[in-house]
């Protein structure tokens, strides 16, 4: 038995030798089909993260007379806090307002200048409300237009809403046209695979007809085309590996820059997540490469 398994396994890295240009095609679209497999994942990780990151600067800000007592602000605020769709309030003092105004714009020297030469705050405080469900953002505006109050000045309701649907919907996208290339190029890989154990079997045609007449298996036969496609695969899936680190690692900086305040690196959800994503894949991919092996050569070796 274990004299047949090296032999066979002989058989496999003979067939790769001899068909070296072909093989190395065949390891390339297999690479490129799997990259975008986990180019996809990517965006999808990416896409989920900016969903949750608006989401959690999703708020209304209420802007409140600078003559209002903290009493009546307290009063308000806890009217405000009453409605079921209401997560949190938060006051936000003048003096409190005016740091973070400074500290958004410190490197605006214009916006700087005009601050120096006010002698007071021109801003005013707030309440920063947090609604509780993000679907329910609409329902907490209208509520929020209803309140009439003397001490509420200004009101700031930023779209958030159509932030998200615009989110949602370039990711829906991206995802469509993502699905689109890797079936594209898994369609590829299946015609190379079942082309490449073709022009396998013309090669070792003469050696197919010799362990026939002295009795090889069918299984002998066939499993040298079968440990090809294996092969294959795992170089595949370790080269596209070490290259999709490298492009996240490219990657990282970038995203930082953008989900700024915010912690998530890509590289640590492909690592946490390594088994699932990189495992499944060079599973799934082997099975339906060998798969196509295995057809090609019982339609051409007759076996």
């Amino acid at each position: 038995m274990w004299l047949s398994a090296g032999r066979i396994l002989k058989f496999g890295f003979q067939d790769i030798a001899r068909n070296v240009w072909l093989s190395l095609v065949t390891v390339m679209i297999l690479v490129l089909t799997l990259f975008s497999v986990n180019l996809l994942l990517a965006v999808q990780a990416i896409s989920g993260a900016a969903v949750d990151t608006i989401k959690n600067k999703i708020d209304v800000s209420l802007y409140l007379s600078p003559e209002a007592s903290a009493d009546k602000i307290a009063v308000l605020k806890a009217r405000i806090s009453a409605m079921p769709i209401v997560n949190s309030v938060d006051f936000v003092s003048q003096e409190e307002a005016l740091k973070r105004f400074q500290k958004f714009n410190v490197k605006d020297s214009t916006i700087n200048q005009a601050l120096s030469t006010l002698n007071s705050n021109p801003l005013t405080p707030s309440l920063v409300i947090k609604p509780s469900e993000t679907g329910r953002f609409d329902e907490l505006l209208m509520a929020l237009n209803k309140i009439d109050d003397p001490l509420i000045q200004a009101r700031d309701f930023d779209n958030y809403k159509t932030i998200l649907d615009k989110i949602d919907a370039i990711t829906k996208k991206v995802s469509e046209a993502g699905f689109f290339v890797s079936g594209l190029f898994m369609l590829i890989t299946l015609l190379v695979i079942f082309n490449t154990a073709k022009v396998a079997i013309y090669t070792h045609r003469n050696e197919i007809g010799i362990m026939r007449l002295v009795g090889a298996s069918n299984w002998f036969i066939k499993a040298p085309f079968l440990i090809s496609s294996f092969l294959y695969t795992l170089f595949s899936s370790v080269f596209v590996t070490i290259v999709f680190y490298l492009f996240l690692n490219l990657l990282q900086p970038y995203l930082e820059a953008f989900f700024v305040g915010y912690t998530f690196n890509i590289m640590a959800y492909f690592t946490a997540n390594f088994w699932a994503i990189f495992g499944l894949q060079f599973l799934v991919a082997a099975l339906v490469n060998m798969l196509a092996s295995w057809l090609a050569v019982s339609k051409y070796s007759n076996v």
